[in-house]
């Protein structure tokens, strides 16, 4: 006896077909699920490290500012003592100052000039004095001006003839004078106070 099969073949081949659609389906859906879950981790491992960078580094910038601050106050300080010190040096220069000042005046004063009266106000010294002739006058401005080292622009305030009983009858022709001097710290006692430090 012969068995003839009377199911459809097409229809065989469809169920195949979609079992190997869904089979295909499954597979693809857990892969995806591998690749999203693999980059989940990747981003939480990477976003906890970049949060411990920045941990590290917020820590970092503290220290930082923490010795920015101390340079700051360290700076502030230096400065602090470098103004003490130029105070110090400039009451030990104006503490030489007048013996130095009368030094040069009795040094550049030429023969003929009578000084008479030296008044310091600052920086300024006002001499007045007594001079046979106006040139001599003339002489010691000069010598203040040019070959001083604590004396400075010298100014004549006034110059006026005054005439003068010596002994007896006798009257001498002189003249009276004025004049305005600034004072000066000469250059050469910063070169000779850095080997003298040397020394020491």
């Amino acid at each position: 006896m012969i068995l003839i099969n009377l199911l459809p073949h097409r229809e065989e081949k469809r169920k195949r077909r979609k079992q190997a659609f869904f089979v295909g389906v499954a597979f693809s859906a857990l892969v995806g699920a591998g690749l999203v879950g693999a980059a989940y981790m990747t981003l939480g491992h990477l976003t906890t490290e970049q949060r411990s960078r920045n941990d590290y580094l917020g820590v970092e910038i503290g220290r930082l500012e923490a010795q920015i601050k101390d340079i700051a106050n360290l700076r502030a300080e230096i400065e602090a003592l470098k103004s003490r010190q130029r105070a110090v040096e400039d009451l030990q220069t104006d503490r030489n100052t007048p013996v130095q000042l009368l030094n040069e005046l009795a040094r550049h004063t030429p023969e003929g000039v009578y000084l008479t009266s030296i008044r310091q106000a600052d920086k300024v010294v006002t001499v007045t004095g007594i001079a046979q002739t106006q040139e001599r006058v003339s002489e010691f401005l000069r010598n203040a001006s040019r070959n001083s080292e604590w004396l400075d622009r010298p100014d004549l305030v006034e110059i006026k003839l005054a005439n003068l009983t010596t002994s007896g009858r006798d009257q001498k022709r002189l003249f009276e004078f004025s004049a305005k001097v600034s004072i000066k710290t000469p250059q050469r006692e910063a070169p000779a106070s850095a080997p003298a430090g040397r020394k020491v």
